[in-house]
């Protein structure tokens, strides 16, 4: 039964945006009535995970952003399925902006005018293909200690000063690889570590972040430059540079209110990740940039350029008495120190622009998940990784981990006698009818589905209501819900689009088997057309010729 949250409220809002799941053209074919947030992970539709994820940071003011065309799916399924009715109260709210389609880019989407009527506060930004293990309210947490201004969060009249941002990346090159996920380069420099407070392990992989872009933007980049070009200025500002290239975005942004006046400001700008948040951090180390890109309007008694004069070492924003791993000096502040602290505690005082953090998720065997999931073989990746978590009822509800279904077998009933099903990395939902002499291994299992007699699975991810044939055998395959399998079918490394029947004893690998297979003609339908042609021919042959 759905309860309310209890926790403090933090002062931010949450923005989920639901894209059009064009890395899943097997199974969102149609993404108005079967839009990519509604896609299964591990039993769940995708887009619970992200609204769990800010209940457990403490953010219940949850706004869901889909185009108008998916707009009835979404609220028919959190109206209707058992994991999004069961959420506690308030419940998150769905805004489908007119001008949003399946083409806006995100950053577009903050210029929208219904979207910025209902941002009120500072923003917590997720995507809704993320499955994050992180304790949210550390992230939250850091950010207000080492990014958020103080009169930022108090609305006071305090000399201006304006908060900064955080951002998530995460290691590609796990101890679960997959195969052509994207990845991002960037450039961050260390910051001082805060030893006061090691109960938040957060803070011991932070850092500023530099540069950011898509490693194929940087491939590209590096292409036409024949190098790769980096800025002097960059390097006098931080010669500590440590540059990744194997990381991954995880779109995870705590974004401060003026953001959208930023983007507002910048039409040009059309996504979150490589155009706002990339050109901010360039902001904070390129000279003029700045002012370029409008941030002495939109943050005005706070903003200088980044190669104005006076100390950068002195003016750079740095909460908690941090300071910029920089060379740069200036001779007339270290002589006058006194004289610089006044200056800094008067009222409208210029400074550099807030940075950016970087946190860097460690890829330790222990460390909590963190993927995005936005391919088909990421979706049944991290669906098996998550089967083989155990239970609430092995570890109890206080050790068991947020991802854990109550059960492994949800419907032990529906199985029969005779049956091999691994249960340390299985998850079979509720109403299952599994027949006798199968055998299901490393595998996920959507509610009403029906395994046959003899039928064998390996790595497979079933959604719901799927029927697999008798003696069928599958190894690692995605199967969509409704699908039928015929008996005797062979299948390995395929995808089976929603409601397609696959003919009996079909035998195939590697390949998307979706409907329009079916529409192709057949040796009998060519033969036919092309005596119609002929019939035709025959009846017209005594008219006129035509030219």
């Amino acid at each position: 039964m759905p309860h309310a949250i209890s926790m403090p409220a933090t002062g931010l809002q949450a923005l989920i945006l639901c894209g059009p799941g064009s890395s899943f053209p097997t199974f969102t074919t149609n993404p108005d009535e079967n839009p990519k947030a509604l896609l299964p992970i591990a039993n769940r539709p995708m887009v619970w995970y992200p609204i769990d994820f800010c209940y457990r940071t403490g953010i219940t003011n949850i706004t869901l952003i889909c185009p108008p065309s998916a707009a009835e799916a979404i609220t028919t399924a959190m109206n209707t399925n058992p994991f999004l009715t069961s959420l506690p109260y308030p419940r998150p709210d769905l805004v489908s902006p007119q001008g949003l389609d399946y083409n806006t880019g995100t950053a577009e989407i903050l210029r929208l005018p219904e979207i910025r009527d209902i941002v009120k506060y500072d923003l917590l930004v997720l995507p809704c293909d993320l499955v994050c293990g992180i304790r949210g309210d550390k992230l939250l947490q850091t950010w207000m200690v080492k990014a958020a201004s103080l009169p930022d969060l108090l609305s006071d009249d305090l000399a201006p000063s304006y908060s900064g941002g955080l951002g998530v990346w995460y290691e590609t090159k796990s101890a679960n690889p997959v195969k052509g996920e994207e990845t991002d380069f960037l450039a961050t420099t260390p910051m001082a570590k805060d030893l006061t407070a090691p109960t938040n392990p957060i803070l011991q992989h932070l850092s500023y972040l530099a540069l950011s872009m898509p490693t194929d933007s940087f491939k590209d980049l590096v292409e036409e430059k024949k190098a790769f070009p980096l800025r002097h200025g960059l390097l006098r500002k931080h010669p500590k540079l440590r540059m990744l290239t194997t990381h991954r975005d995880a779109h995870i942004y705590f974004l401060p209110k003026w953001i959208m006046d930023f983007v507002k400001s910048n039409d040009k700008l059309e996504t979150i990740g490589e155009d706002v948040v990339g050109w901010w951090a360039k902001a904070t180390w390129e000279a003029g940039l700045s002012e370029k890109l409008g941030l002495t309007k939109v943050l005005p008694g706070r903003v200088a350029a980044a190669g104005s004069t006076g100390s950068m070492r002195q003016n750079n924003f740095t909460p908690q008495g941090e300071i910029l791993d920089s060379q740069e000096s200036d001779v007339s502040a270290s002589a006058d120190p006194d004289g610089v602290r006044s200056s800094l505690l008067k009222k409208g005082t210029q400074h550099t622009v807030p940075p950016v953090l970087a946190y860097i998720h460690p890829s330790d065997p222990d460390a909590p998940f963190l993927r995005r999931v936005d391919t088909a073989q990421l979706l049944l990746s991290v669906s098996l990784q998550l089967a083989k978590l155990p239970s609430v009822e092995e570890t109890g509800p206080d050790a068991a981990s947020p991802f854990a279904h109550p059960k492994k077998i949800a419907y032990p009933e529906g199985v029969k006698p005779r049956t091999t099903i691994t249960r340390q990395d299985c998850l079979i939902a509720n109403n299952v009818i599994v027949d006798e002499k199968t055998s299901i291994k490393e595998c996920v299992v959507g509610a009403n589905c029906q395994i046959k007699e003899g039928a064998k699975l390996f790595q497979c991810l079933l959604m719901d209501d799927v029927v697999v044939g008798k003696g069928c055998k599958l190894t690692r395959c995605i199967l969509g819900k409704r699908s039928n399998i015929g008996e005797g079918s062979t299948l390995t490394d395929c995808e089976v689009q929603e409601n397609l029947l696959v003919e009996p004893r079909t035998e195939d690998k590697d390949n998307k088997l979706m409907s329009s297979s079916g529409l192709e003609a057949s040796e009998e339908d060519i033969q036919d057309v092309l005596q119609e042609f002929e019939d035709n021919d025959d009846l017209g042959s005594d008219g006129p010729a035509s030219g």
